[in-house]
Protein backbone atom coordinates (compact mmCIF):
# COMPACT_ATOMS: atom_id res chain seq x y z
CA UNK A 1 0.00 0.00 0.00
CA UNK A 2 1.03 3.67 -0.32
CA UNK A 3 3.08 5.13 2.47
CA UNK A 4 0.72 8.10 2.78
CA UNK A 5 -2.55 7.91 4.69
CA UNK A 6 -4.56 9.67 1.96
CA UNK A 7 -6.91 7.46 -0.01
CA UNK A 8 -6.88 7.90 -3.79
CA UNK A 9 -10.05 9.07 -5.58
CA UNK A 10 -11.98 6.08 -6.92
CA UNK A 11 -15.32 5.43 -8.51
CA UNK A 12 -17.70 2.66 -9.38
CA UNK A 13 -17.38 3.32 -13.15
CA UNK A 14 -17.40 0.10 -15.18
CA UNK A 15 -14.72 -0.85 -17.69
CA UNK A 16 -16.92 0.06 -20.65
CA UNK A 17 -16.76 3.75 -19.66
CA UNK A 18 -12.95 3.92 -19.28
CA UNK A 19 -10.47 5.37 -21.81
CA UNK A 20 -7.37 3.16 -21.82
CA UNK A 21 -5.61 4.90 -24.76
CA UNK A 22 -4.98 8.29 -23.12
CA UNK A 23 -2.02 6.94 -21.09
CA UNK A 24 0.34 4.34 -22.64
CA UNK A 25 2.58 2.20 -20.37
CA UNK A 26 6.05 1.45 -21.81
CA UNK A 27 8.69 -1.25 -21.17
CA UNK A 28 6.42 -3.42 -19.05
CA UNK A 29 8.13 -6.72 -18.20
CA UNK A 30 6.37 -10.05 -18.33
CA UNK A 31 7.38 -10.65 -14.72
CA UNK A 32 9.19 -8.83 -11.94
CA UNK A 33 11.43 -10.47 -9.37
CA UNK A 34 9.92 -10.24 -5.86
CA UNK A 35 11.84 -8.32 -3.18
CA UNK A 36 12.99 -5.46 -5.40
CA UNK A 37 11.67 -2.06 -6.35
CA UNK A 38 10.09 -1.72 -9.77
CA UNK A 39 9.83 1.32 -12.03
CA UNK A 40 6.74 2.00 -14.07
CA UNK A 41 7.23 3.95 -17.33
CA UNK A 42 4.25 5.57 -19.05
CA UNK A 43 3.49 8.24 -21.63
CA UNK A 44 0.88 10.99 -21.21
CA UNK A 45 -0.70 11.67 -24.59
CA UNK A 46 -2.09 15.03 -25.71
CA UNK A 47 -5.63 13.73 -25.03
CA UNK A 48 -5.26 13.95 -21.24
CA UNK A 49 -4.67 16.88 -18.93
CA UNK A 50 -2.87 15.67 -15.79
CA UNK A 51 -4.14 16.94 -12.42
CA UNK A 52 -2.81 16.87 -8.90
CA UNK A 53 -4.90 13.93 -7.68
CA UNK A 54 -4.08 11.54 -10.55
CA UNK A 55 -2.50 8.25 -9.44
CA UNK A 56 -1.05 4.99 -10.76
CA UNK A 57 -2.19 1.77 -9.16
CA UNK A 58 -1.42 -1.93 -9.39
CA UNK A 59 -4.58 -3.96 -10.01
CA UNK A 60 -5.11 -7.72 -10.12
CA UNK A 61 -6.29 -8.82 -13.55
CA UNK A 62 -10.04 -9.19 -13.58
CA UNK A 63 -10.80 -6.05 -11.55
CA UNK A 64 -14.16 -4.36 -12.08
CA UNK A 65 -13.84 -0.91 -10.45
CA UNK A 66 -10.99 1.37 -9.42
CA UNK A 67 -11.69 0.58 -5.79
CA UNK A 68 -10.05 -2.81 -6.22
CA UNK A 69 -6.46 -1.51 -6.41
CA UNK A 70 -3.72 -3.36 -4.52
CA UNK A 71 -1.36 -0.42 -4.07
CA UNK A 72 -0.91 2.98 -5.65
CA UNK A 73 1.43 5.96 -6.04
CA UNK A 74 0.53 9.57 -6.74
CA UNK A 75 1.31 10.51 -10.31
CA UNK A 76 3.77 13.44 -10.53
CA UNK A 77 2.74 16.43 -12.61
CA UNK A 78 4.88 17.09 -15.68
CA UNK A 79 6.98 20.21 -15.78
CA UNK A 80 5.09 21.58 -18.78
CA UNK A 81 1.39 20.91 -18.41
CA UNK A 82 0.46 23.02 -21.46
CA UNK A 83 2.51 20.99 -23.93
CA UNK A 84 0.60 19.53 -26.89
CA UNK A 85 3.04 16.60 -27.26
CA UNK A 86 3.35 13.32 -25.40
CA UNK A 87 5.22 13.44 -22.07
CA UNK A 88 7.28 10.57 -20.66
CA UNK A 89 6.83 9.89 -16.93
CA UNK A 90 7.86 7.19 -14.48
CA UNK A 91 7.04 6.08 -10.96
CA UNK A 92 8.93 3.76 -8.63
CA UNK A 93 7.05 1.27 -6.45
CA UNK A 94 8.79 0.12 -3.26
CA UNK A 95 9.23 -3.63 -2.79
CA UNK A 96 7.54 -3.53 0.61
CA UNK A 97 4.16 -2.59 -0.95
CA UNK A 98 4.26 -5.01 -3.88
CA UNK A 99 2.18 -8.21 -4.05
CA UNK A 100 3.77 -11.46 -2.82
CA UNK A 101 1.79 -13.94 -4.93
CA UNK A 102 2.25 -15.03 -8.54
CA UNK A 103 -1.10 -13.71 -9.84
CA UNK A 104 -1.24 -11.54 -12.91
CA UNK A 105 -1.31 -7.78 -12.29
CA UNK A 106 -1.28 -4.65 -14.45
CA UNK A 107 -0.60 -0.92 -14.11
CA UNK A 108 -3.57 1.48 -14.41
CA UNK A 109 -3.51 5.29 -14.63
CA UNK A 110 -6.54 6.79 -12.77
CA UNK A 111 -7.42 10.52 -12.81
CA UNK A 112 -8.76 12.44 -9.83
CA UNK A 113 -12.36 11.70 -10.90
CA UNK A 114 -11.71 7.97 -10.41
CA UNK A 115 -11.77 7.20 -14.15
CA UNK A 116 -9.13 4.88 -15.72
CA UNK A 117 -7.19 6.64 -18.48
CA UNK A 118 -4.70 3.88 -19.35
CA UNK A 119 -3.77 0.23 -18.56
CA UNK A 120 -0.65 -1.91 -19.17
CA UNK A 121 -0.26 -5.49 -20.27
CA UNK A 122 -0.45 -8.11 -17.53
CA UNK A 123 2.67 -9.17 -15.58
CA UNK A 124 3.65 -11.38 -12.65
CA UNK A 125 5.78 -11.15 -9.55
CA UNK A 126 7.95 -14.30 -9.65
CA UNK A 127 11.57 -15.41 -10.06
CA UNK A 128 13.09 -16.31 -13.45
CA UNK A 129 12.94 -20.12 -14.12
CA UNK A 130 14.54 -22.53 -16.56
CA UNK A 131 11.23 -22.91 -18.36
CA UNK A 132 11.87 -19.60 -20.06
CA UNK A 133 13.68 -20.96 -23.17
CA UNK A 134 14.25 -19.54 -26.57
CA UNK A 135 11.65 -20.58 -29.12
CA UNK A 136 12.81 -20.91 -32.74
CA UNK A 137 10.20 -20.49 -35.40
CA UNK A 138 10.25 -21.18 -39.15
CA UNK A 139 9.90 -18.66 -41.97
CA UNK A 140 6.30 -19.59 -42.54
CA UNK A 141 5.48 -19.04 -38.92
CA UNK A 142 7.27 -15.72 -39.01
CA UNK A 143 5.24 -14.64 -42.03
CA UNK A 144 2.09 -15.82 -40.32
CA UNK A 145 3.04 -13.86 -37.19
CA UNK A 146 3.79 -10.78 -39.31
CA UNK A 147 0.45 -11.13 -41.00
CA UNK A 148 -1.20 -11.41 -37.63
CA UNK A 149 0.73 -8.36 -36.46
CA UNK A 150 -0.37 -6.48 -39.58
CA UNK A 151 -3.95 -7.42 -38.91
CA UNK A 152 -3.53 -6.46 -35.32
CA UNK A 153 -2.04 -3.10 -36.33
CA UNK A 154 -4.93 -2.52 -38.74
CA UNK A 155 -7.36 -3.47 -36.03
CA UNK A 156 -5.44 -1.23 -33.68
CA UNK A 157 -5.80 1.68 -36.12
CA UNK A 158 -9.49 1.00 -36.43
CA UNK A 159 -9.72 0.85 -32.68
CA UNK A 160 -7.84 4.14 -32.46
CA UNK A 161 -10.28 5.76 -34.91
CA UNK A 162 -13.17 4.27 -32.98
CA UNK A 163 -11.53 5.43 -29.76
CA UNK A 164 -11.16 8.96 -31.14
CA UNK A 165 -14.80 8.91 -32.20
CA UNK A 166 -15.77 7.63 -28.80
CA UNK A 167 -13.66 10.30 -27.13
CA UNK A 168 -15.38 12.93 -29.24
CA UNK A 169 -18.72 11.47 -28.30
CA UNK A 170 -17.53 11.41 -24.71
CA UNK A 171 -16.57 15.08 -24.92
CA UNK A 172 -19.97 15.91 -26.40
CA UNK A 173 -21.65 13.83 -23.73
CA UNK A 174 -19.49 15.51 -21.10
CA UNK A 175 -20.59 18.91 -22.39
CA UNK A 176 -24.21 17.79 -22.37
CA UNK A 177 -23.66 16.43 -18.90
CA UNK A 178 -22.27 19.79 -17.80
CA UNK A 179 -25.26 21.51 -19.35
CA UNK A 180 -27.55 19.06 -17.61
CA UNK A 181 -25.69 19.74 -14.39
CA UNK A 182 -26.15 23.48 -14.88
CA UNK A 183 -29.82 22.92 -15.62
CA UNK A 184 -30.03 20.74 -12.54
CA UNK A 185 -28.41 23.50 -10.47
CA UNK A 186 -30.79 26.05 -11.97
CA UNK A 187 -33.70 23.75 -11.20
CA UNK A 188 -32.51 23.36 -7.61
CA UNK A 189 -32.14 27.12 -7.32
CA UNK A 190 -35.64 27.60 -8.70
CA UNK A 191 -36.97 25.01 -6.27
CA UNK A 192 -35.30 26.75 -3.34
CA UNK A 193 -36.65 30.10 -4.53
CA UNK A 194 -40.08 28.54 -4.94
CA UNK A 195 -39.94 27.17 -1.40
CA UNK A 196 -38.90 30.57 -0.09
CA UNK A 197 -41.72 32.22 -2.00
CA UNK A 198 -44.18 29.64 -0.65
CA UNK A 199 -42.96 30.33 2.88
CA UNK A 200 -43.33 34.06 2.31
CA UNK A 201 -46.79 33.48 0.81
CA UNK A 202 -47.85 31.45 3.85
CA UNK A 203 -46.45 34.15 6.12
CA UNK A 204 -48.33 36.83 4.19
CA UNK A 205 -51.53 34.77 4.36
CA UNK A 206 -51.17 34.44 8.13
CA UNK A 207 -50.45 38.14 8.43
CA UNK A 208 -53.44 38.93 6.22
CA UNK A 209 -55.63 36.70 8.37
CA UNK A 210 -54.40 38.44 11.51
CA UNK A 211 -55.03 41.84 9.93
CA UNK A 212 -58.56 40.78 8.99
CA UNK A 213 -59.21 39.63 12.55
CA UNK A 214 -57.77 42.88 13.86
CA UNK A 215 -59.93 44.81 11.39
CA UNK A 216 -63.01 42.94 12.59
CA UNK A 217 -62.10 43.79 16.18
CA UNK A 218 -61.59 47.42 15.23
CA UNK A 219 -64.95 47.51 13.45
CA UNK A 220 -66.62 46.00 16.50
CA UNK A 221 -64.93 48.57 18.74
CA UNK A 222 -65.92 51.36 16.34
CA UNK A 223 -69.52 50.15 16.34
CA UNK A 224 -69.47 50.01 20.12
CA UNK A 225 -68.00 53.51 20.28
CA UNK A 226 -70.67 54.78 17.91
CA UNK A 227 -73.34 53.27 20.14
CA UNK A 228 -71.71 54.87 23.17
CA UNK A 229 -71.59 58.23 21.37
CA UNK A 230 -75.27 57.89 20.51
CA UNK A 231 -76.05 57.03 24.13
CA UNK A 232 -73.97 59.97 25.34
CA UNK A 233 -75.68 62.25 22.82
CA UNK A 234 -79.11 61.11 23.99
CA UNK A 235 -78.02 61.55 27.62
CA UNK A 236 -76.72 65.01 26.74
CA UNK A 237 -80.04 65.96 25.13
CA UNK A 238 -81.91 64.61 28.14
CA UNK A 239 -79.62 66.54 30.48
CA UNK A 240 -80.03 69.67 28.39
CA UNK A 241 -83.79 69.26 28.70
CA UNK A 242 -83.46 68.83 32.46
CA UNK A 243 -81.10 71.79 32.60
CA UNK A 244 -83.59 73.90 30.67
CA UNK A 245 -86.31 72.81 33.08
CA UNK A 246 -84.05 73.61 36.03
CA UNK A 247 -83.23 77.00 34.54
CA UNK A 248 -86.94 77.72 34.12
CA UNK A 249 -87.46 76.72 37.72
CA UNK A 250 -84.57 78.96 38.69
CA UNK A 251 -86.23 81.76 36.75
CA UNK A 252 -89.38 81.23 38.76
CA UNK A 253 -87.39 81.14 41.98
CA UNK A 254 -85.61 84.33 40.88
CA UNK A 255 -88.97 85.98 40.33
CA UNK A 256 -90.07 84.85 43.80
CA UNK A 257 -86.83 86.17 45.26
CA UNK A 258 -87.39 89.53 43.59
CA UNK A 259 -90.93 89.59 44.99
CA UNK A 260 -89.55 88.71 48.42
CA UNK A 261 -86.99 91.48 48.07
CA UNK A 262 -89.71 93.99 47.22
CA UNK A 263 -91.72 92.84 50.23
CA UNK A 264 -88.64 93.04 52.42
CA UNK A 265 -87.91 96.51 51.11
CA UNK A 266 -91.49 97.63 51.83
CA UNK A 267 -91.35 96.06 55.26
CA UNK A 268 -88.05 97.82 55.86
CA UNK A 269 -89.60 101.17 55.05
CA UNK A 270 -92.60 100.33 57.24
CA UNK A 271 -90.31 99.17 60.00
CA UNK A 272 -88.33 102.38 59.72
CA UNK A 273 -91.54 104.43 60.04
CA UNK A 274 -92.72 102.31 62.94
CA UNK A 275 -89.38 102.68 64.60
CA UNK A 276 -89.52 106.45 64.27
CA UNK A 277 -93.04 106.46 65.67
CA UNK A 278 -91.90 104.18 68.47
CA UNK A 279 -89.02 106.48 69.31
CA UNK A 280 -91.33 109.49 69.39
CA UNK A 281 -93.79 107.63 71.59
CA UNK A 282 -91.03 106.50 73.87
CA UNK A 283 -89.86 110.09 74.21
CA UNK A 284 -93.40 111.28 74.93
CA UNK A 285 -93.92 108.44 77.43
CA UNK A 286 -90.66 109.34 79.14
CA UNK A 287 -91.79 112.93 79.47
CA UNK A 288 -95.16 111.82 80.81
CA UNK A 289 -93.51 109.53 83.32
CA UNK A 290 -91.29 112.38 84.41
CA UNK A 291 -94.27 114.62 84.88
CA UNK A 292 -96.26 111.90 86.73
CA UNK A 293 -93.46 111.12 89.10
CA UNK A 294 -92.91 114.71 90.22
CA UNK A 295 -94.17 115.42 93.73
CA UNK A 296 -96.45 118.33 94.55
CA UNK A 297 -94.70 120.91 96.75
CA UNK A 298 -96.54 121.92 100.03
CA UNK A 299 -96.07 125.63 99.34
CA UNK A 300 -98.49 125.46 96.41
CA UNK A 301 -101.66 127.35 96.82
CA UNK A 302 -105.01 125.78 97.24
CA UNK A 303 -105.86 126.92 93.78
CA UNK A 304 -102.99 125.01 92.43
CA UNK A 305 -104.01 122.02 94.53
CA UNK A 306 -107.51 122.26 93.29
CA UNK A 307 -106.40 122.70 89.82
CA UNK A 308 -104.19 119.71 90.29
CA UNK A 309 -107.03 117.76 91.84
CA UNK A 310 -109.27 118.78 88.99
CA UNK A 311 -106.66 117.63 86.52
CA UNK A 312 -105.93 114.24 88.16
CA UNK A 313 -108.92 112.33 86.72
CA UNK A 314 -107.92 113.47 83.28
CA UNK A 315 -104.17 112.66 83.52
CA UNK A 316 -104.48 108.87 84.18
CA UNK A 317 -106.76 108.55 81.14
CA UNK A 318 -104.25 110.27 78.98
CA UNK A 319 -101.51 108.01 80.36
CA UNK A 320 -103.61 104.91 79.82
CA UNK A 321 -104.34 105.91 76.22
CA UNK A 322 -100.69 106.60 75.56
CA UNK A 323 -99.62 103.29 77.10
CA UNK A 324 -102.20 101.40 75.02
CA UNK A 325 -100.96 103.09 71.87
CA UNK A 326 -97.38 102.23 72.77
CA UNK A 327 -98.36 98.64 73.43
CA UNK A 328 -100.09 98.38 70.06
CA UNK A 329 -97.09 99.86 68.33
CA UNK A 330 -94.80 97.40 70.06
CA UNK A 331 -96.99 94.48 69.04
CA UNK A 332 -97.08 95.72 65.46
CA UNK A 333 -93.33 96.14 65.52
CA UNK A 334 -92.87 92.59 66.83
CA UNK A 335 -95.15 91.25 64.10
CA UNK A 336 -93.23 93.13 61.48
CA UNK A 337 -89.94 91.76 62.85
CA UNK A 338 -91.26 88.20 62.87
CA UNK A 339 -92.54 88.65 59.31
CA UNK A 340 -89.16 90.09 58.31
CA UNK A 341 -87.36 87.13 59.89
CA UNK A 342 -89.68 84.68 58.11
CA UNK A 343 -89.10 86.42 54.78
CA UNK A 344 -85.35 86.53 55.42
CA UNK A 345 -85.34 82.78 56.21
CA UNK A 346 -87.33 82.02 53.07
CA UNK A 347 -84.99 84.17 51.04
CA UNK A 348 -81.91 82.38 52.46
CA UNK A 349 -83.52 78.99 51.90
CA UNK A 350 -84.37 79.91 48.31
CA UNK A 351 -80.82 81.15 47.73
CA UNK A 352 -79.33 77.98 49.18
CA UNK A 353 -81.62 75.78 47.09
CA UNK A 354 -80.88 77.85 43.99
CA UNK A 355 -77.13 77.64 44.58
CA UNK A 356 -77.18 73.89 45.29
CA UNK A 357 -79.32 73.13 42.24
CA UNK A 358 -77.12 75.25 39.99
CA UNK A 359 -73.93 73.60 41.30
CA UNK A 360 -75.33 70.08 40.82
CA UNK A 361 -76.56 70.82 37.30
CA UNK A 362 -73.31 72.54 36.39
CA UNK A 363 -71.07 69.69 37.65
CA UNK A 364 -73.25 67.07 35.96
CA UNK A 365 -73.23 68.98 32.70
CA UNK A 366 -69.44 69.48 32.83
CA UNK A 367 -68.80 65.77 33.48
CA UNK A 368 -71.15 64.91 30.61
CA UNK A 369 -69.28 67.32 28.31
CA UNK A 370 -65.94 65.68 29.22
CA UNK A 371 -67.34 62.21 28.40
CA UNK A 372 -68.66 63.45 25.05
CA UNK A 373 -65.30 64.97 24.13
CA UNK A 374 -63.49 61.78 25.18
CA UNK A 375 -65.66 59.48 23.01
CA UNK A 376 -66.39 61.62 19.98
CA UNK A 377 -63.00 63.36 19.66
CA UNK A 378 -62.24 66.76 18.25
CA UNK A 379 -64.25 66.12 15.06
CA UNK A 380 -67.42 65.31 17.04
CA UNK A 381 -67.00 67.98 19.74
CA UNK A 382 -70.32 69.36 20.92
CA UNK A 383 -71.13 72.95 21.79
CA UNK A 384 -69.80 74.00 25.22
CA UNK A 385 -72.11 73.65 28.17
CA UNK A 386 -73.84 76.91 29.09
CA UNK A 387 -72.08 78.20 32.16
CA UNK A 388 -73.61 80.33 34.85
CA UNK A 389 -70.46 82.45 34.62
CA UNK A 390 -71.67 84.22 31.44
CA UNK A 391 -73.25 87.44 32.61
CA UNK A 392 -72.69 86.44 36.27
CA UNK A 393 -75.82 84.77 37.56
CA UNK A 394 -78.26 83.97 34.77
CA UNK A 395 -81.14 85.81 36.47
CA UNK A 396 -79.20 88.43 38.38
CA UNK A 397 -79.36 86.96 41.90
CA UNK A 398 -77.33 89.49 43.92
CA UNK A 399 -77.17 87.43 47.13
CA UNK A 400 -75.36 84.30 45.91
CA UNK A 401 -71.62 85.05 46.11
CA UNK A 402 -70.73 81.37 46.10
CA UNK A 403 -72.58 80.88 42.83
CA UNK A 404 -70.55 83.67 41.22
CA UNK A 405 -67.32 82.13 42.48
CA UNK A 406 -68.38 78.72 41.13
CA UNK A 407 -69.23 80.31 37.77
CA UNK A 408 -65.77 81.87 37.61
CA UNK A 409 -64.21 78.44 38.36
CA UNK A 410 -66.28 76.91 35.57
CA UNK A 411 -65.04 79.54 33.16
CA UNK A 412 -61.47 78.58 34.07
CA UNK A 413 -62.27 74.95 33.32
CA UNK A 414 -63.40 75.71 29.79
CA UNK A 415 -60.57 78.30 29.34
CA UNK A 416 -63.01 81.27 28.97
CA UNK A 417 -61.81 84.49 30.53
CA UNK A 418 -64.69 86.89 30.07
CA UNK A 419 -65.86 89.39 32.64
CA UNK A 420 -69.42 88.46 33.70
CA UNK A 421 -70.27 92.14 34.33
CA UNK A 422 -68.95 94.10 31.35
CA UNK A 423 -68.25 91.18 28.93
CA UNK A 424 -64.60 92.21 28.63
CA UNK A 425 -62.51 89.29 27.28
CA UNK A 426 -59.08 88.55 28.74
CA UNK A 427 -56.49 86.64 26.66
CA UNK A 428 -55.37 83.20 27.84
CA UNK A 429 -51.87 84.49 28.59
CA UNK A 430 -53.13 87.13 31.06
CA UNK A 431 -52.62 86.59 34.77
CA UNK A 432 -55.46 85.21 36.92
CA UNK A 433 -54.97 87.88 39.55
CA UNK A 434 -55.61 90.63 36.98
CA UNK A 435 -58.84 88.93 35.90
CA UNK A 436 -60.01 88.45 39.51
CA UNK A 437 -59.19 92.06 40.41
CA UNK A 438 -61.22 93.28 37.42
CA UNK A 439 -64.22 91.15 38.41
CA UNK A 440 -63.93 92.22 42.07
CA UNK A 441 -64.06 95.88 41.01
CA UNK A 442 -67.68 95.31 39.90
CA UNK A 443 -68.77 93.89 43.29
CA UNK A 444 -69.64 95.23 46.77
CA UNK A 445 -68.72 93.13 49.79
CA UNK A 446 -70.64 93.14 53.07
CA UNK A 447 -68.21 93.87 55.93
CA UNK A 448 -70.24 91.72 58.34
CA UNK A 449 -71.06 88.47 56.49
CA UNK A 450 -68.70 88.92 53.48
CA UNK A 451 -71.56 88.52 51.02
CA UNK A 452 -70.92 90.19 47.64
CA UNK A 453 -73.27 92.31 45.50
CA UNK A 454 -73.05 93.89 42.06
CA UNK A 455 -72.46 97.64 41.80
CA UNK A 456 -75.77 97.97 39.97
CA UNK A 457 -77.59 96.64 43.10
CA UNK A 458 -76.44 99.41 45.41
CA UNK A 459 -79.89 99.76 46.99
CA UNK A 460 -80.00 96.04 47.76
CA UNK A 461 -76.58 96.29 49.36
CA UNK A 462 -77.76 99.21 51.56
CA UNK A 463 -80.89 97.25 52.58
CA UNK A 464 -78.68 94.30 53.44
CA UNK A 465 -76.52 96.48 55.69
CA UNK A 466 -79.64 97.89 57.29
CA UNK A 467 -80.92 94.40 58.04
CA UNK A 468 -77.72 93.73 59.98
CA UNK A 469 -78.34 96.90 62.01
CA UNK A 470 -81.79 95.60 63.06
CA UNK A 471 -80.46 92.26 64.33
Amino acid sequence: MDETSDEPPTSAVLLDNCHFSQVVFNNVEKFYVPGGDITCYYTLTQNIVPRGKDWVGIFRVGWKTTREYYTFMWAPLPSDTRSDTAVQQHIQFKAYYLPKDDEYYQFCYVDQDGVVRGASVPFQFRAETEDDILVVTTQGEVEEIELQNKNLRKENEELKVSCASLEKQNINLQEELNKMQELQNSLESLRSNTEKLELELNSLKKENKQLKELDDCREAELHQLKEQVQNVTSDKERLETRLKTALDHMDQLQSQVLNYEEKVENLSFMDRDKTEQLESLKEENRQLRTIATQQVKPSLSITVLRGARAERPRHPCQCAGTNQQNHDLMNELEKQKRLFEILQAKKNEANEENQKRREDELLRHLSQAEEVSAFSGASQAQAPVPSPEVGGLLFGNPYCAAGATLGAGTADLVSIRKCPMCDEVFPEGSETSQYEAHVQSHRLECPICRETFENSNRQVFDDHIFCHSLE
